[in-house]
């Protein structure tokens, strides 16, 4: 394995993770700032997923045309460009274009970084055998960016103010492209076996690339919708905004704790039993958030969250990466994501208007929906590979 690649890949995975997080942990403050409510709090999470639609598919064919250097790095320059642009914004709309400009250079580090975790931690001679391990250890890395977020944002806003904690997570973009010159890039090169039309063809027609891109379009909203309404769903049960933002680090700090765990744990040949589990999981959770009465049990939901949901992702991946060849994986994470962020922006859009005319708690009765939708899935999953 290349040393460089492995560091470059913890540091990139890590700021990943950090944009992930970012507008879940600023959501009080920005709303407070820009005077929005819980719908338009939806629609800043429906945009950064639907910038994947296009997106991260054109990653995927730029990937191929241009290499993952180039891509790895006009991604992190989009993402600082947003980061700015979001600490000077005092309306709505420009809001709306940085997370729009985050939401596009997310796309591509996800895509490149999703294809490069097998060769940086793994061996080439253990793959595809070890791909779960490969993608959980990935984003366990992620999820530890995910996890200081919200405790850097709540420390940094109140002593430096929002618009120098986004210049500092801007600052530290810069160190994982830089350690991208260092890496042996060419050695990562993969010559395709089929044209671009025949290797999209082939994709479109695998039933495995479908049953793992619709799974996550029905994983994805749930995760994204825990991590971004967690704070309020505290809130709204009188849990005070400081420990509320703790609460929200906890859930991450489990979310990332399950990836690692599965990273060691998880036997070969495991990977479909492990999504079926925690999907039954998923319907038990969110079910349990809509009909919750107290604090505390709100509290251990939020928390119970992260630890089901953080392996379902890599583990998804890891399936599906396993499955395609090597010269199709920038196409394939494309269509991938391309499906999820479908799911990403329409659940979460419908989450919020029902929050409007009823409260963020009730309208996790979609995010219920979607657990039942991914468990059908997940059992689809394993008996095609079995």
């Amino acid at each position: 394995m290349d040393t460089m690649l492995t560091l470059m890949q913890i540091a990139a995975l890590a700021m990943a993770g950090m944009c992930f997080a970012l507008l879940g942990s600023v959501k009080l403050p920005l709303a407070r700032k820009l005077q929005i409510d819980e719908g338009k709090v939806g629609g800043f999470v429906s945009v950064f997923g639907f910038t994947l639609i296009p997106m991260v598919v054109a990653a995927g064919f730029l990937v191929d045309w241009m290499g993952k250097q180039a891509v790895l790095a006009g991604g992190f320059i989009l993402v600082i460009v947003s980061l700015a642009v979001l600490a000077h914004a005092r309306r709505y709309a420009t809001a709306l274009v940085a997370v729009l400009l985050m939401g596009t250079g997310w796309s591509a580090l996800v895509n490149v970084l999703n294809v490069t975790s097998p060769p940086a931690f793994v061996p080439a001679n253990e793959l595809p055998e070890r791909m779960a391990y490969a993608m959980n250890m990935g984003d366990f890395i992620f999820g530890m960016g995910t996890f200081v977020t919200p405790l850097i944002i709540v420390y940094c806003a109140r002593r430096f103010g929002l618009a120098r904690t986004l210049y500092g997570f801007a600052a530290v973009a810069v160190i994982p492209m830089l350690l991208g010159v260092g890496v042996d890039w060419r050695a990562l090169h993969v010559d395709a076996t089929d044209t671009v039309s025949g290797g999209l063809a082939k994709l479109l027609s695998d039933p495995i690339v479908w049953l793992c891109s619709i799974a996550f379009f029905f994983h994805v909203p749930t995760e994204a919708s825990v991590a971004t309404w967690a704070t309020t769903l505290l809130t709204d049960k009188q849990v005070d905004e400081s420990k509320a933002s703790g609460l929200l680090s906890l859930f991450w700090l489990t979310f990332m704790g399950s990836r690692l765990v599965t990273a060691l744990l998880l036997p070969q040949g495991a990977d479909t039993i492990l999504v079926q589990v925690m999907a039954v999981c998923c319907i038990v959770i969110t079910l349990g958030i809509v009909f919750c009465k107290g604090a505390q049990l709100m509290c251990i939901l939020i928390v119970a969250a992260g630890a089901v949901v953080g392996p379902i992702f890599p583990t998804l991946i890891a399936i599906l990466l396993g499955h395609v060849e090597e010269s199709l994986h920038g196409r394939a994470v494309g269509i991938f994501f391309c499906i999820g962020g479908i799911g990403w922006t329409g659940i979460p859009i419908l989450l919020g208007m029902y929050a409007k005319r009823t409260t963020v708690q009730r309208a996790f009765v979609f995010a219920t929906g979607s657990a039942v939708l991914l468990t059908g899935l997940a059992f689809l999953l394993h008996q095609q590979l079995a």
